[in-house]
């Protein structure tokens, strides 16, 4: 806390380093997973291959899959981009396919029936029906890349994770406590948000 009270504008400056690794990591992964969702939904046996791929990814250890990546795009922001759009897609998959497939074959009939095309029935009918399930997976999804965004530091991304490794290398416990308490602060407001969003939704 002391760290915090005394720098205030490099906690600030990481924070923000670590906000924008997290959520631009979240929309790319988001414009992946989505249409893989889609197609687990649609096509289960694709989808059992796809998920159990994405499955084996997310099994991997954040240092190693790091390591990993830095050896073929080297260090930075970019490669922990590469790696946290990764680890997201098994939540997010999965969470996009169980919400479409939670939906009442008896309400894509009516669908059908009215003369709803299969794109129009996705976007107007499946995606509002479904949004309570990935509105949560997105909140999982997000809490998570904000713990793995702090591994990330390791390679130079930047980050609150900065602060915690350069306390370890320093021996000055201070700045371990700010970096890690500031992305306990990050991660409980993201959950804390997302949460009001996902139950919005499943009211709507």
């Amino acid at each position: 806390m002391n760290y915090i009270l005394r720098h205030p504008d490099i906690v600030a400056t990481r924070f923000g380093e670590h906000l924008l690794l997290t959520f631009v990591s979240l929309a790319i992964a988001l414009v992946i997973a989505f249409p893989l969702g889609v197609l687990a939904a649609r096509r289960p046996r694709a989808g059992t291959i796809t998920l159990g791929i994405l499955n084996v990814i997310y099994t991997i250890p954040s240092l190693a899959l790091l390591a990993i990546l830095v050896a073929i795009f080297g260090l930075g922001m970019p490669t922990a981009v590469v790696a946290l759009v990764a680890y997201a897609q098994m939540i997010l998959v999965r969470n996009v396919a169980e919400g479409l497939r939670g939906i009442s074959p008896a309400v894509l009939d009516a669908a059908d029936g009215l003369g709803f095309t299969r794109f129009a029935r996705l976007v107007q009918i499946e995606i509002p029906l479904a949004l309570p399930a990935i509105v949560g997976g997105i909140r999982i999804a997000t809490v998570s890349l904000i713990g793995i965004a702090t591994v990330a530091a390791w390679i130079d991304a930047g980050g609150l994770g900065t602060l915690v490794f350069e306390g370890l290398h320093q021996d000055d416990p201070d700045k371990i406590i700010a970096g890690s308490l500031a992305a306990v602060v990050l991660a409980l407001a993201a959950d804390g948000l997302l949460r009001v969003a996902e139950r919005w939704t499943a009211r709507a």
